[in-house]
Parts: structure tokens; C-alpha cells; sequence
């Protein structure tokens, strides 16, 4: 079932998601919907708080289903390196129309659950360490847009919220 992507400014976007304790029938119907919604979007990546659901989820297909075997799904994902700098312009779901240059990690090792409780450590590089990052900056409750500083920020900012007053967010 595909759901709503949950926008910018929406108060369930800025809040840390809870970690999942077992899973469930429920988390795994999640995990499709989040799947089904990604690459509806079209997207490479999505959390679970961009579909209105407070849990540390998140899915990465950098091939957007194009190829199989190369989704990820990650439940209660933690970083456990993080090393060296990318600078790469970055897009969101909840910020569509909107992209800019980010510092992220050029390299990570994520430790976290597969869909069906089993542990999963996954290292990138590149897109997939910017996917990763991305996600769970989601799970902790921040956008790309918070990482930004000065007048790129200020105008993503004012152009939202021109947006909103037509009605058109």
C-alpha cells in the first residue's frame, strides 16, 4: 500500500523515532509500504517518520528496483564508523523541488536488524554512505535542509513557506 510522504515543517519530521522492539506482522506491512512508496516517489531511500510513523525504519534501493538483490532494510540502524568527507548535492522526499550541496561521510559501517530480526552490518561508499547518513538523520529527527547554514538554508525556508501560504505544501 503506497502511503503520504510527510513534507518539510510537519512536527513528525523534527522528532527522533523510537527504536522497534519485536517485529511484527505490523512492522513488517510497514517495511512493504515503505518499499511500495519509495519507489513509487520515485526515491532511493525512505524512513519510516516520512510516512507518519515514529520508528527507527528506514529502506535504501540505490537502482530504485531497478536491479534486484540491492534493497536494504534497516531496523534500528547505528553507526559504528564514520570516516573521511563527500561534498554532493542532496535531494529529499519530504523537501520535493529542493536540492543542495551537503558534508557528509565519504565512507560508513551501519550495524542495525534485517526485516526479519536477523542481524546486518552495512558498509558504504559514496551514494550509498549519503543514503545511509540521509536515512538516519530522518530516524533522529533532521532533514538535509538542518545540516545547511546561512542564505541556501534561508531561502529553501522562505520558498516553503510561499509555497505553504498558497497552498500549494
Amino acid at each position: 500500500m503506497l502511503r503520504a510522504i510527510v513534507r518539510y515543517g510537519r512536527p513528525s519530521l523534527h522528532a527522533p523515532a523510537e527504536p522497534v522492539g519485536e517485529i511484527t506482522d505490523e512492522i513488517q506491512r510497514l517495511v512493504d509500504d515503505m518499499i511500495d512508496t519509495m519507489y513509487a516517489a520515485p526515491g532511493i531511500g525512505l524512513a519510516a517518520p516520512q510516512v507518519g510513523v515514529a520508528l527507527r525504519v528506514c529502506v535504501i534501493d540505490l537502482s530504485v528496483g531497478k536491479r534486484g538483490g540491492e534493497l536494504i532494510t534497516l531496523i534500528n540502524p547505528e553507526f559504528v564508523e564514520r570516516d573521511g568527507m563527500q561534498l554532493e548535492d542532496e535531494g529529499c522526499l519530504s523537501l520535493p523541488g529542493f536540492t543542495a550541496t551537503v558534508a557528509r561521510p565519504a565512507r560508513v559501517v551501519v550495524r542495525g536488524r534485517d526485516r526479519h530480526g536477523a542481524p546486518r552490518t552495512v558498509e558504504g561508499t559514496g551514494l550509498l554512505a549519503r543514503a545511509l547518513q540521509h536515512e538516519i538523520d530522518h530516524l533522529d529527527g533532521k532533514l538535509f535542509i538542518d545540516r545547511l547554514r546561512g542564505l541556501k538554508r534561508d531561502m529553501i525556508v522562505r520558498k516553503v513557506r510561499k509555497l505553504e501560504r498558497a497552498g500549494r505544501w
